[in-house]
């Protein structure tokens, strides 16, 4: 977790599944107790299944219930295709890098970003990594 101007970084690896989700879930909690800008990083992510879709879900619904910021960054087809094949792709808001998500969080002061539907990522494609 990295305090990045207004948003706070979380940087994920790894396998993020049943085993793990608690520790996941209580790691974003900790964030967005420090901030309402929340970048979750998924470029070193391995592997995710439904329960990690379930934590993911969860944050982003309470920031945006908050008029706060849930982005995801840098998640790659290969490891977290979970995301497409529910459909969350389309609906949260992902960007290819945390650059981007955090070029989005400076322009979007009112929380549009972290609504969804405009979402900086090309699809699967471009993150097949």
């Amino acid at each position: 977790m990295e305090p990045v101007e207004a948003c706070v970084v979380v940087a994920v690896a790894g396998e993020l599944d049943v085993t793990s989700s608690q520790q996941f879930d209580e790691c974003l909690s900790e964030a967005s107790s420090s901030s309402d800008r929340t970048i979750l990083d998924l470029s070193g992510v391995d592997f995710m299944d439904t329960s990690a879709l379930a934590v993911i879900v969860g944050h982003w619904r309470r920031q945006v219930e908050v008029d706060g910021m849930f982005l995801l960054a840098g998640a790659r087809y290969r490891y977290t295709k979970a995301l497409w094949i529910t459909g969350l792709a389309d609906r949260l808001p992902m960007y290819d890098s945390v650059d981007e998500a955090l070029t989005a969080a400076r322009a979007d002061r009112g929380g549009d970003a972290a609504k969804g539907g405009a979402n900086g990522s090309a699809g699967p494609d471009a993150t097949a990594g």
